[in-house]
């Protein structure tokens, strides 16, 4: 075994018969840095460090940041602190290092218990690790030949390599860049207006399309652009998806106004409808609370005016019902035969009486007629028709006495 110098670290090393160079494993040449007692097993840590084993750090930190195994990050940071370590420390260049060694060694087991049956116990061991990752410097051939290809990789596509610190920056200014595209469309856009309470029409930048809410694509399509009314989208050069008749405001004609996705109220526009059962509910009826608008009207009249009829009739609703007038005139023209009935039924006692007190009458005259003629026949009979004391004499009484 030989010993030779490596920067201010001796190591030990054995060339074999095929001229392989062996080092001992806590004294390898180059710049170090470990990770002591992580809390995983040194078989999980070895499958990922054999994925970076004798590979340069950048392209090393590319395959761990891939890597999906939870170890994969522990790993990836012992990598930053030894490249940091060797270029702080050791004044090394970090485009020319690579991963030298890295192993992962057994640390110490924790012994835990689980109960189980018939009184027994059974061991958990929690197994630990201790990682360690080594960089050193590429030899002059090696760092030759990357140049070499990263300068034909530069000519090839015509661009320039970025190094570590170039990466890292324009890793920032893409996440800088979608957030404030998240941000955009979270928020409203300024310039059309878009606010808290405005600005529902979306628009596509890509097809220059616009879609009203309530219309076919409305819920599908990613607003990139915001606008108050289809007026404003038509002026900055949008078309209506679909057509205008597909991208119509207000879906039952004047009056109307399609339901909003957040489920908010149009300003002016109370009254519920639904077009399911074409029915319209008014702010404070049975079922007004309950309902779920698919369109909205200003009033009463404009849901008529659409078809819609009022739920439970107009008396649920607190709504005149414009067909009253047109029924009483009907009723007192045209009766209905149950009520002819009635009527005729009411009337019937009353005519009944006044004929039955005619009869009455006229049997009453006819028994005093007749009586009349009896006496005065009986008076004849007797020859004791005689005129009362203080009495004319009537006519026929007269006509006696001179015969």
């Amino acid at each position: 075994m030989t010993v030779t110098r490596s920067g201010k670290d001796l190591a030990a090393v054995r060339v074999t018969r095929k001229g392989a160079t062996i080092h001992k494993t806590n004294e390898r040449p180059g710049t170090r840095a470990q990770a002591r007692y992580i809390r995983i097993s040194s078989y999980k840590a070895r499958e990922v460090l054999d994925l970076i084993r004798g590979k340069h750090v950048e392209d090393a930190d590319q395959i761990l940041q891939f890597v999906e195994r939870d170890v994969a990050q522990v790993v990836r940071k012992v990598l930053a602190s030894a490249v940091a370590n060797a270029e702080n420390n050791d004044a090394q260049d970090p485009e020319a290092l690579y991963v030298s060694a890295c192993f992962a060694d057994e640390g110490p087991t924790l012994k835990r218990w689980r109960p189980r049956a018939r009184g027994r116990a059974t061991r958990i061991r929690k197994r630990t690790c201790h990682i360690t990752i080594i960089v050193s410097r590429l030899s002059e051939t090696d760092i030759r030949r990357r140049t070499d290809r990263e300068t034909a990789a530069q000519a090839a596509t015509g661009g320039r390599r970025p190094t570590q610190s170039q990466a890292a920056t324009r890793r920032a200014r893409v996440a800088k860049s979608r957030q404030q595209e998240r941000q955009e469309v979270e928020a409203p856009d300024v310039d059309h207006g878009q606010s808290d309470e405005g600005g529902r029409v979306k628009g596509n930048a890509d097809s220059m399309k616009y879609h009203v809410p309530g219309s076919r694509w409305y819920d599908q399509t990613e607003a990139e652009e915001w606008f108050d009314t289809p007026e404003a989208a038509l002026a900055a050069g949008y078309e209506p998806a679909g057509g205008p008749d597909e991208q119509r405001v207000a879906p039952y004609g004047e009056g109307s106004a399609a339901s909003f996705e957040d489920g908010s109220v149009p300003d002016g526009f109370a009254v519920k409808g639904n077009a399911d059962s074409m029915k319209y509910h008014v702010p404070g009826s049975r079922w007004y609370d309950q309902t779920i608008a698919e369109v909205w009207f200003d009033g009463p009249e404009s849901a008529e005016g659409a078809g819609f009829v009022p739920a439970g009739g107009p008396d649920e609703q607190g709504v005149e019902d414009e067909h009253d007038d047109d029924d009483q005139e009907h009723d007192e023209t045209a009766a209905e035969p149950d009520e002819i009935v009635e009527a005729a039924q009411v009337a019937m006692p009353a005519e009944a009486e006044i004929a039955e007190q005619d009869a009455e009458a006229e049997a009453a005259e006819q028994r005093d007629e007749g009586d009349g003629d009896a006496a005065q026949s009986a008076r004849r009979s007797s020859g004791t028709d005689e005129t009362r004391v203080g009495e004319a004499p009537t006519e026929e009484q007269r006509d006696e006495g001179d015969s």
